[in-house]
């Protein structure tokens, strides 16, 4: 059973100048239920379909299932998502033999910006760069279908 394994972490800091490429992201959820979800999103020129099962281990890893969709099937996908889409640019930051995935949000989730970085072993042992602020692995409000229905844009309120 394919694995994620990631840590999450508040970006406090420059990172663009690091970065190795970008990519432009959106993406809905036609399921967004606690401990599943089902996510379309368009990378760029191509899309992807994704299912994830519940986090364990504080939200460090869970069940993920990705494959890739035509981009027209995407399209059509994302008309049947729940409300709320997210919109953020990913940047790819080399971390030794990791990579930072850098999300930079836009939209309701303007001046968010979270970074992960995917491991192979809970306890793998992983660079923490200058820009990596606070840990928020688990942390649910973070998770982007928590994004979608409560975003960051409303904190505040």
């Amino acid at each position: 059973m394919p694995l994620e394994i990631e840590r999450k972490f508040l970006v406090r800091g420059e990172y663009k100048s690091l970065s190795v490429a970008h990519s432009h992201i959106v993406q809905g959820y036609i399921c967004s239920a606690r401990g599943r979800t089902v996510r379309v999103r368009l990378r760029d020129d191509k899309a992807y379909l994704t299912i994830k099962g519940p986090s364990g281990q504080g939200g460090l890893s869970r069940y993920e299932f990705e494959k890739e969709i035509t981009k027209d099937e995407g399209l059509s996908l994302l008309r049947l998502c729940e409300p709320g889409i997210i919109d953020k640019i990913r940047w790819i930051v080399p971390a030794g033999k990791h990579f930072y995935e850098v999300d930079e949000f836009f939209g309701e989730n303007a001046g968010l910006t979270v970074a992960e970085i995917e491991l192979s072993a809970e306890d793998e042992p992983y660079l923490r760069l200058p820009f990596i602020g606070e840990e928020v692995t688990g942390d649910r409000k973070y998770y982007n279908s928590q994004l979608r229905q409560r975003p960051y844009s409303t904190w505040n309120e």
